[in-house]
């Protein structure tokens, strides 16, 4: 039986792409404090650990209500 081995790690484009996200929008997360870069060599990349709980700790926000009849006013 062979076990699949999820990447430990990921570049920054692959990051963007799978997260659905801009690059700098991601390097505006890692200034900030919210995202871990890991150097390898002149590299960076993001570990798979590192990428799960930048995700996880993103604000959420709830749907906005549509109003009876399906329509939101516009102003």
């Amino acid at each position: 039986m062979t076990e699949q081995l999820s990447k430990l790690a990921y570049s920054i484009a692959e990051l963007c792409q799978m997260a659905g996200v801009g690059r700098s929008f991601l390097y505006e997360e890692v200034k900030a404090g919210h995202l871990v870069l890991t150097k390898a060599g002149r590299r960076s990349i993001v570990l798979h650990d590192d990428a799960v709980a930048w995700l996880t700790h993103l604000p959420k926000r709830a749907p906005a209500s549509t109003p009876p009849g399906g329509r939101r006013s516009v102003s």
